[in-house]
């Protein structure tokens, strides 16, 4: 229901648990057990007693980052890039030849900085991506 949320929220250095296994009694479950908030578009979540959650208005994603930053009151300007996008783990530096054999020969050729996931192993580099993510922060009013 708000993956993408949950996408852009890591993008901005946040910690954040996502996936199909958090609904229901699960969800306020997980979110009791780590102390976290829950961000929820169920309007339902309120009956079963959860712990505190935020319930998310509008179901356009950059409206939803916007709320958020606000209600969190969230400063993210040095966080930005600091978590895996896909499993939330903090992400690590990586001297360039220890990712030679895992990014394509191109990308090792062309850049000079890199960050590694310890969970999911994935590397991540500043390329083209990047730049259009910050771009796309600065429409949803976040620089």
């Amino acid at each position: 229901m708000l993956g993408k949320l949950a996408k852009w929220l890591r993008v901005l250095g946040q910690d954040v648990i996502y996936g199909q296994h958090l609904t229901g009694y699960g969800l306020i479950r997980a979110a009791r057990a780590e102390e976290r908030l829950i961000l929820t578009r169920d309007r339902r979540l309120k009956q079963k007693q959860p712990p505190p959650f935020i319930l998310i208005d509008s179901d356009r994603y950059r409206e939803q980052v916007r709320q958020v930053i606000e209600t969190c009151q969230l400063e993210v300007a040095g966080a930005i890039f600091s978590r895996c996008i896909e499993c939330n783990a903090s992400l690590q530096p990586r001297v360039k030849e220890s990712v030679e054999r895992l990014v394509p020969s191109y990308v090792f050729a062309a850049q000079e900085r890199f960050s590694w996931c310890p969970d999911c192993q994935k590397v991540y580099w500043p390329a083209t991506h990047h730049q259009r993510m910050l771009e796309e922060l600065k429409k949803m009013g976040v620089s």
